[in-house]
């Protein structure tokens, strides 16, 4: 089942409409071999049975179409166009109404609850005048005040909305028309991306829901605010104290919740994970849900859900274990969509098997993990109990839930390390952690949607359980927004071409956008061809690099790489060879794959070399769960063919 980004009601009756015809090819961009010419429609495009029709039907704003021919009549140019790039065309469009769409870039809006809403400029002079200055709130403050007062400012198109805007739920699309990446003042590297925004409805019903919005009460819509909360806990050998010690937790806090009357607000799951079963058949299952909170009624049920959960009987096939494996099974397999705040919280005394390891059965590392959990939104809580036994591996294992406990919408580190292992500091932050989520549920049902509005009655005394309960105010601020954005409808900026920054002007390591990168079937496979090329190419330079990146001149050959290119020389980069596609020439990112020379190999040490193969293996293996991932390949156009629907790759995950 395919997800659109929006729909196209109109659109699909002129697609099926006696006007589709059968053309060769779309026509290529300029200085590109297999880049065609696309297009994105504004509100005021028409489309035409001909090139000279002046009767033509609406078309929804942002219908992207491949151009097919060029046809010019005075002042005027129609462009014959099609919904992919099969051979179909549909009809004519007056250039003057489109957009060229040379990248199939978009951007997704970050949570807004860390950071200051996002600013659309209408010139970008003025956009880097505030990331050239040292002190940028000096030019934005004022804007901002601006703002407040009229409700606009000079040279600010438009800016982000209040709430989160979920890319998955509610119609818009941010298509990147050109960008660059540069340093700021302040030394951070930003992207300045000229984008195009509006949503596909008609000023009168945006009027007409502004007002109905207005009409709503905040409170009745955030008291149907819900919690899930899943434990993901380690039940190797040493672990039967901490799985005590979280039953006892949730115990506690049920009897709070079912006291208040929060039963259908807040609910507790648990599943466990161990590592490889074919390795030490012993251990009995990889993971096991015990208790799903979509099932779980009341404390008894739950309790008697996990009674069964005790540690392993026997030692795992290494220290590290699967935790990976435990997190994406409660990311793919629990139904979060009835639950407006989403955490998993993982408990565990030992690092993760990386997705390198013969061992892991995911295939994948901490950054991937914490891509997926940003589909549905889930804040992942890791409490690392740093016993003595593992000492030798704590600060690996620290790096990892570091990666992976950052929550995307505010960039916060949910991870927590409970020293020495220590079974009374671990309690108190689970009660504390648990406590909190709730307090928060309870805050919303009282109609509070505002950071701050959990009340803390008693502050613990420890300075890390402290940070937790700071921390989780946040995250659940930024639910509330991404809770309120969706009931509210909250919708994008209607605003057309302006520019923006990928970072927020003042604190610019927090990010304003994920950008994404729409790649078709083909192209994903290629590319997962080129990379499987490269990393074959890359285990063989670890001997030699001069051998390496002949190899790679082999490749690039066999794909008909003009023989100019493929250079002798040691400084030619992967980039110049040919081997990656055009798509990603232009890209406006720094890629350590296209820049990598054989002289920049042959300089790193063997662990800078292993960690260039383990990362590019690991994007591999996510390319395959792209290609797999049925619901979220989507239509840029009703009735295109199903050869142009496009995966929303984030562009950290391109080589």
């Amino acid at each position: 089942m395919q997800r659109p980004f929006f729909r196209f009601a109109m659109l699909g009756a002129l697609l099926c409409s006696s006007w589709a015809a059968q053309a060769a090819a779309p026509l290529l961009q300029d200085g590109k071999k297999t880049l065609y010419q696309r297009v994105l429609t504004t509100p005021s495009c028409r489309l035409f049975a001909s090139a000279s029709d002046k009767d033509g039907k609406p078309v929804p704003a942002f219908s992207r179409f491949y151009i097919y021919e060029r046809q010019e009549q005075g002042d005027q140019v129609r462009l014959h166009v099609g919904p992919d790039s099969q051979g179909k065309t549909v009809g004519w469009l007056d250039k003057a109404c489109t957009v060229d769409w040379k990248m199939q870039l978009t951007l997704a809006f970050t949570n807004p609850a860390n950071r200051d809403r996002m600013l659309f400029f209408k010139e970008r002079s003025m956009l880097e005048q505030a990331l050239d200055t040292p002190d940028p709130a000096t030019i934005i403050a004022p804007l901002r005040q601006a703002l407040r007062t009229d409700s606009q400012a000079d040279g600010v198109l438009a800016q982000e909305p209040e709430y989160f805007v979920d890319l998955q739920k509610q119609f818009y699309l941010l298509p990147v028309l050109s960008g660059e990446e540069i340093m700021t003042e302040n030394g951070f590297r930003t992207r300045l991306l000229n984008v195009a925004s509006v949503t596909d409805k008609t000023p009168e019903q945006i009027e007409q829901e502004k007002q109905a919005q207005q009409q709503v009460q905040r409170a009745a819509q955030i008291k149907a605010f819900s919690a899930a909360v899943v434990f993901v806990i380690d039940s190797t050998i040493s672990m039967d104290p901490y799985i005590e010690r979280t039953r006892e937790a949730v115990r506690k806090v049920y009897a709070k919740v079912e006291e208040q009357g929060l039963s259908s607000q807040v609910k507790f799951g648990l599943l466990a994970f161990r590592s490889n079963v074919k390795e030490s058949p012993g251990i009995e299952y990889l993971t096991h849900m015990y208790a799903d909170p979509n099932t779980v009624t009341s404390s008894e049920d739950f309790l008697a859900k996990v009674a069964d959960l005790k540690q392993a009987k026997v030692s795992t096939v290494a220290y590290d274990e699967d935790a990976y494996a435990g997190v994406l099974h409660a990311l793919d397999k629990v139904d979060w969509t009835s639950f407006g705040a989403r955490y998993v919280v993982l408990i565990t005394d030992a690092g993760a098997l990386e997705g390198s390891s013969p061992y892991s059965s995911t295939g994948l590392d901490a950054t991937q993990l914490r891509i997926e959990a940003a589909n549905p939104g889930v804040a992942i809580y890791t409490l690392h109990l740093k016993t003595p036994s593992g000492k030798n591996n704590h600060a690996k294992a620290a790096d990892q839930y570091r990666e992976l406990s950052t929550y995307t919408g505010t960039q916060t580190s949910l991870y927590y390390p409970v020293n020495a292992g220590d079974v009374n500091q671990f309690g108190a932050m689970v009660d504390s952690l648990a406590t909190a989520i709730t307090e928060q549920v309870k805050v919303a049902y009282q109609g509070g949607d505002a950071i701050g509005s959990a009340s803390r009655a008693q502050a613990p005394a420890d300075t890390a359980t402290q940070q937790m309960l700071s921390d989780a105010e946040l995250i659940g601020h930024a639910m509330r927004l991404a809770y309120l954005g969706k009931e509210t409808g909250t919708s994008a900026p209607e605003v057309f071409q302006a520019w923006i920054s990928d970072r927020d002007l003042i604190r610019q390591n927090v990010p304003t956008t994920d950008v994404r990168v729409l790649l078709t079937k083909a192209q994903l496979s290629d590319l997962s061809d080129v990379v499987r090329q490269i990393l074959e190419a890359a285990n063989q330079g670890l001997i030699s690099p001069t051998d390496m990146f002949n190899r790679l001149r082999s490749v690039a050959a066999a794909m008909g790489t003009d023989p100019s290119k493929l250079k002798q020389e040691s400084g030619t980069r992967l980039a110049e060879m040919g081997l990656m596609g055009e798509y990603l020439e232009d890209l406006p990112y720094q890629s350590t794959v296209l820049t990598l020379d054989e002289d920049t190999w042959a300089s790193w040490d063997a662990l800078s070399q292993e960690k260039f193969i383990r990362e590019l293996s690991t994007k591999l293996r996510h390319y395959a769960r792209y290609n797999a991932d049925a619901d979220r390949w989507v239509s840029l156009a009703e009735g295109a063919d199903a050869r142009d629907d496009v995966y929303p790759v984030p562009l950290e995950m391109m080589p």
